[in-house]
This record gives structure tokens, C-alpha cells and sequence, in this order.
């Protein structure tokens, strides 16, 4: 295999006729100047240059070298130029994986935003939960995620805040507690509830916050849709923590100082992987656009 700065080097030392102007040019020594060529002359198992006293000329074979390493030189340089515009602008096809609450809550003005500052990036977007998400850039699937983010580090995966989400914990307006004034979490675990389903990101936060009180929620029925969860309270099946952008005048939000539950909503990408210049673009816009944790 032909090295590319051998063949520099050899066209440099034969346009000068100079070993030693041809290493001033390359910013190199004489010696690795002609270690180079020899290296080159090895390699192709000929002699390119004769040195003849002081000067050096092409031999017969550096003769017909020169133009077809002259030609692999321009060809290098339009591939540098053409990855260098290629870095410079945004475009190609960006990967996202997002939980179906945060595509639909957070997303939609950064989207479309995006959309028109980067016309030529693609977008590919797969709307499920926050935990299949996060395996999906785990996987290499997605280049990101932007979900509710894990309360746990994993050394693979770069973890951003952009959102606060903080959870209101609410019943119906004919529960039992709606009219409480003074509630703790003891009372609170007696009634029960509805949560999204064990191995979510949320679940795993409330049940923390039981557990450094020894208690256990009173789980009657588990779905990670939090629409459905909204409207399952509303209809007196238990409490809920929710979301702030889905309470609503059919919920009353109940005052527990001990449950104070807030998630962090964001994009993760994984460490090991190059992101594109659409997902350096796209991170950005969400770090300039939505409110920091």
C-alpha cells in the first residue's frame, strides 16, 4: 500500500530537484525527507531519482510516477474539500427516538424549527417509550434520544437535561382526598393508585420516594400512557402523578410537601458514537430553545 505522504514527499522532491528544499516545504527534515522516498522506492521496487553530486533527477520509472502521483495528490485534495463542505453544512438523515409525551409536549416548535434552519437534514422520528428509546441509542439504533432521562449513570450513554418536569400528584374531584387539607405520604399510600408500569423511568422515581419512608404504593393498575392515566384518575380509579401540561379541570392536585417528584426531561446520545453535524445542530437548538433544567 502506497503511503500518501511518501508520495507527497516524492512529487515535492522532484517539482524542487531538492531533498533539502522539498523538506522545507513540507515543514520536515532532510533525513525524513529522504527516508520517505526510499521508503516509497522500496515499496514500489524501483528508483525514482538519481543523484548525480548535487543534483537529483527522476529516473525512467520516476518519470512515469510523477503525473499518476500528481493525480492521487488532486484526488486527495477533492476528497479533503469535499468532506470539509460536507462538515460544514447539515444535512443527511438524523435518527431520533422519542418518548410519545415529550414528541407531542416538547417537541413540535423544535421540530419544525429545525426543519427550516436545516432544509437539507432528514428527519426519521420513532415515537415510543422513554426506556425502548434509550435502548434504541444504547443499540446504536438512534443517534439520539430525547425522553425522560434515567436516574441512573451508565458509562455509555451522554446524558443532557433540557426540560424540568416536575409531577403533580391528583385524584378526582369526588376522591376521598380531594378535600383533604393536610396529607402525608402514610395516608397517601393507603388509597390507590395508578402508575405507569415498573420498569419505567417515572415509576422507578415515585417508588424512591415511597421507599426512604418504608412505604409502597397502592398500584391498582399500570399503563405507561399518562393520557390514559389522566382520564383513569378522573374517573376515580386512584391517584396519579402527572404532568403539569395534562392536569386539568377535571383533577385536583393534591399538596403533599414529602411528595415532591420532578423528572428531567432530555436528549442522550451514545459516548462511543461520532455525532453528525444535524445531531450537534439539533442538540443545540434544543439547549438554545427550551427552558434548562
Amino acid at each position: 500500500m502506497i503511503d500518501i505522504a511518501e508520495l507527497i514527499t516524492f512529487i515535492k522532491v522532484a517539482e524542487t530537484g531538492s531533498f533539502s528544499e522539498a523538506g522545507a516545504q513540507l515543514f520536515v527534515t532532510q533525513p525524513a525527507v529522504s527516508k520517505r522516498v526510499a521508503a516509497l522506492e522500496s515499496n514500489l521496487g524501483v528508483k525514482l531519482f538519481d543523484r548525480i553530486g548535487r543534483q537529483v533527477q527522476l529516473t525512467e520509472a520516476g518519470i512515469r510516477l510523477l503525473p499518476k502521483a500528481r493525480k492521487m495528490a488532486e484526488d486527495l485534495q477533492d476528497i479533503r474539500r469535499s468532506m470539509s463542505l460536507q462538515m460544514e453544512g447539515v444535512n443527511g438523515e438524523l435518527r431520533i427516538s422519542t418518548s410519545h409525551h415529550v414528541g407531542l409536549r416538547r417537541l413540535p416548535k423544535s421540530l419544525k424549527r429545525f426543519q427550516e434552519d436545516f432544509p437539507g437534514a432528514q428527519l426519521d422520528i420513532e415515537f415510543t417509550q422513554s426506556e425502548e428509546a434509550y435502548q434504541s441509542v444504547l443499540k446504536g439504533n438512534a443517534e439520539l434520544g430525547v425522553i425522560t432521562l434515567s436516574n441512573k449513570d451508565n458509562p455509555l450513554i451522554e446524558s443532557l437535561p433540557i426540560w424540568s418536569d416536575p409531577l403533580a400528584c391528583v385524584v378526582s374531584k369526588d376522591h376521598p382526598l380531594a378535600t383533604a387539607k393536610n396529607i402525608n405520604l402514610g395516608e397517601l399510600a393507603e388509597h390507590t393508585c395508578v402508575l405507569p408500569n415498573t420498569n419505567t423511568f417515572t415509576r422507578k422515581i415515585a417508588e424512591q420516594v415511597f421507599g426512604k419512608h418504608g412505604l409502597k404504593p397502592n398500584v391498582r393498575m399500570n399503563t405507561n400512557n399518562l393520557e390514559t392515566l389522566a382520564m383513569l384518575v378522573s374517573i376515580g380509579w386512584g391517584w396519579s402523578l402527572l404532568p403539569s401540561t395534562l392536569v386539568d379541570n377535571k383533577l385536583t392536585v393534591l399538596n403533599l410537601p414529602d411528595l415532591n417528584v420532578e423528572r428531567k426531561l432530555g436528549v442522550i446520545h451514545h459516548k462511543q458514537k461520532t455525532l453528525s453535524r444535524a445531531a450537534i445542530a439539533f442538540i443545540e437548538l434544543l439547549q438554545s430553545e427550551a427552558q434548562p433544567y
